[in-house]
């Protein structure tokens, strides 16, 4: 059939959209336009697969499955359909439970069915894989979407990202149709002190009183340390636009071995430093490489399956590659200074 359905995760979306507005991902934070919402995705749906809109099913949770007034206010919008899970207190604080197993549910179902032939998926969740790749075997084309997160990285499993179809991301601009931060309470009016009698403390005040201020202690070096300039991690040079290419580079484009891993990382790490940064120094210590930046770059390496079975870390010969393609790329950027007296 020539229609397009949306499956919105409400808990991924609004979750979302709040850490993109508020730099928190509580979604009571925001308020929302729940008719401007549903009119955003179905236009934007629209647009996107070309098709009329069959139907947006709104996924979310609440206590004893009993709809909440956001939940009734939607169901009282054309073409929208409420499902609800469970909203539970578990170890202080609220789980959702049944959410991702309806949302596989109507995923598959409305595959089998053949009821859409483009699905747009509005989630993070990686549960939900195996449903979409059963609408795919069923020949629906499925578009998964993100909210922009706010670091640059991805805010939705990197195994649907794999297997979707089409993706988007839904930006700032996006988002602001619809959701506003909600306006904070009036602040505590401060108590007013008043002398009274003079009270032990009990262990508990003692408890949550501010420690003391303790002075640095001196730190002993050897005289004959070196003081080699230690720099920034590539972390602290990239921006979150630049972090979010980069995971969608590397998703794409996966380095074939651990010497071209570790190429790839020093050769963004070098292309985003200061021009005034010393680097120079840095062969001092060569083959160690700055301990804080070594641990980013393993981090990166093991996110390409480097890590070992048995104990969960980079094998040692994969380990002595990373850093040697580290090296290289460094060597094209700064030469090895004794090579460069040789030369002469």
């Amino acid at each position: 059939m020539d229609r397009c359905v949306v499956l919105v995760d409400a808990g991924y979306l609004l979750g979302a959209a709040a850490n993109l507005l508020a730099g928190d991902p509580v979604r009571a934070r925001l308020t929302v336009d729940h008719a401007a919402l549903a009119t955003a995705l179905a236009e934007r749906a629209e647009a996107e697969t070309g098709l009329p809109l069959l139907r947006i099913y709104w996924f979310d949770a609440a206590p004893d499955r009993r709809s909440l007034p956001e939940h009734r206010r939607l169901r009282t919008l054309p073409r929208v359909t409420v499902r609800l899970g469970a909203l539970t207190r578990a170890e202080g604080r609220w789980v959702q439970k049944g959410v991702d197993a309806a949302m596989h549910a109507e995923l598959t179902e409305l595959a089998h069915n053949r009821a859409c032939a483009d699905l747009v998926l509005l989630s993070g969740d990686g549960d939900l894989l195996p449903g979409m790749v059963c609408a795919k075997e069923h020949g629906v084309v499925v578009h998964l979407w993100a909210v922009q997160p706010v670091d640059g990285d991805f805010n939705q499993s990197e195994d649907l990202v794999a297997e979707a179809d089409e993706r988007r991301v839904l930006d700032r601009a996006f988002v602001e149709r619809w959701a506003q931060l909600r306006e904070p309470g009036p602040a505590p009016v401060p108590a007013v002190h008043t002398p009274g009698l003079r009270v032990v403390p009990t262990p508990r005040d003692l408890a949550t009183r501010p420690a003391p201020t303790v002075p640095p202690a001196l730190v002993l070096r050897w005289s004959s340390a070196r003081t080699t300039p230690v720099p920034p991690t590539l972390a602290e040079v990239t921006s979150p636009e630049q972090r979010w290419a980069d995971r969608e580079e590397d998703s794409a484009a996966v380095p074939g071995d651990a010497r071209q891993i570790g190429a790839v990382f020093g050769r963004r790490w070098l292309s985003r430093l200061h021009r005034d940064t010393e680097l120079l120094p840095l062969w001092a210590d060569h083959p160690r490489i700055p301990h804080r930046l070594d641990a980013e770059l393993l981090r990166y390496a093991a996110r390409f399956g480097l890590l070992a079975a048995k104990d969960d870390q980079i094998d040692e010969q994969d380990r002595y590659a990373i850093r040697a393609g580290f090296w290289e790329a460094f060597a094209e950027r700064v030469p090895r200074p004794d090579l460069a007296v040789a030369r002469e």
